[in-house]
């Protein structure tokens, strides 16, 4: 009986932040995204960026990790195209205001093909830089294509190298369950410092304009449905993909570089340094006292290890065909 209470309190409390992201999402695209934001249309659905400096500038295109969107790249974006760089960042969808997919498919391989729909409709080819959970569709878009790409700097990615086909927890498999847990947690507002907070070492970059910025989109409507329908990708890394494979790195000829935290505890320096060594030619620079979001964490140590990549990959350029 006392088990049957617990169950029933958990639904009533389900229930009510379901309710509560109901009443909260209530904003369109057209109302929320930023004035100099982009949609891009694309053969796989309209795309939103933020586009920065000089078109003609050297292009690098930026992906975000899980939860966040191109907004918290601005200040990168910013830095990058005062020293004359054309810096994209890309909205991967659901996140921010991208078109979300009527079918809920933000698998892995499905994601890089949006990303190579942005190169083919914006006619570049960029060095990719990809973030956290942002570095997995990022890769799995240069080894399906490196010849779109300038070159590659996965900044502390979860890439899932090695992971195995894996079922959803039962919990997790009805929508409706996967909703209530979305909006008791990733969507709710109150909960987005702590999360924050639990993926960067230095606290003080949880800042109420860095959680403004990452609460922004949550305002659209259906985010906690579309948030729930991408939860499966999270689960269950991209084990169809080539960029969950070791052998796939060690035949990628891209010039590529890695950045890392020395601190982070979700994705963890040892991961970076066993994916930089699979990669011909590659590259880790290791950020002391900084944890997963490093963009954040350390503005000035990372825009100087973002830097020093790229030079990097330009003189690597010629050594790898």
């Amino acid at each position: 009986m006392a088990v049957l209470w617990l169950l029933l309190a958990a639904l009533m409390i389900g229930i009510g932040f379901l309710g509560a992201a109901v009443l909260r999402e209530t904003d369109s695209v057209e109302a929320l995204r930023p004035e100099d934001g982009q949609l891009i249309a694309t053969e796989q659905g309209a795309l939103h960026v933020l586009d920065l400096g000089p078109q003609d500038g050297p292009v690098l295109l930026f992906l975000h990790g899980a939860g966040a969107w191109a907004g918290l790249w601005r200040p990168v974006l910013q830095d990058m195209a005062a020293a004359g760089y054309r810096a994209i960042a890309l909205d991967t969808p659901p996140f921010g205001f991208s078109e979300r997919d009527p079918a809920g498919d933000y698998s892995r391989t499905r994601q890089a093909e949006r990303i190579l729909a942005l190169l083919k409709a914006l006619d570049i080819r960029p060095v990719l830089v990809g973030h956290s959970f942002g570095a997995g569709p990022g890769v799995e878009a240069v080894m399906r294509a490196p010849e779109r790409f300038a070159g590659l700097i996965v900044v502390d990615g979860a890439l899932g190298i090695g992971s195995q086909a894996s079922e959803l927890p039962v919990p997790l498999r009805p929508q409706v369950l996967r909703e209530a847990a979305v909006s008791m947690t990733a969507t709710n507002p109150l909960l987005t410092r702590r999360l924050l907070l639990s993926l960067i070492h230095v606290e003080a970059a949880a800042t109420d304009e860095v959680v403004a910025v990452l609460q922004l989109p949550m305002r659209l409507s259906g985010s906690t449905a579309a948030f729930a329908a991408w939860l499966p990708a999270l689960l269950r890394p991209g084990v169809d993909a080539r960029s969950t494979r070791a052998e796939s790195y060690r035949a990628l000829c891209l010039p590529t570089m890695f950045i890392w935290g020395e601190q982070d505890t979700v994705t963890p320096l040892d991961q970076g340094r066993q994916a930089a060594a699979l990669v011909s030619g590659a590259e880790l620079i290791a950020l002391p006292g900084v944890g997963h979001i490093p963009q954040i964490e350390a503005p000035k140590a990372f825009q100087d290890a973002l830097t020093a990549a790229l030079g990097k990959l330009r003189d690597a350029q010629s050594t790898c065909g």
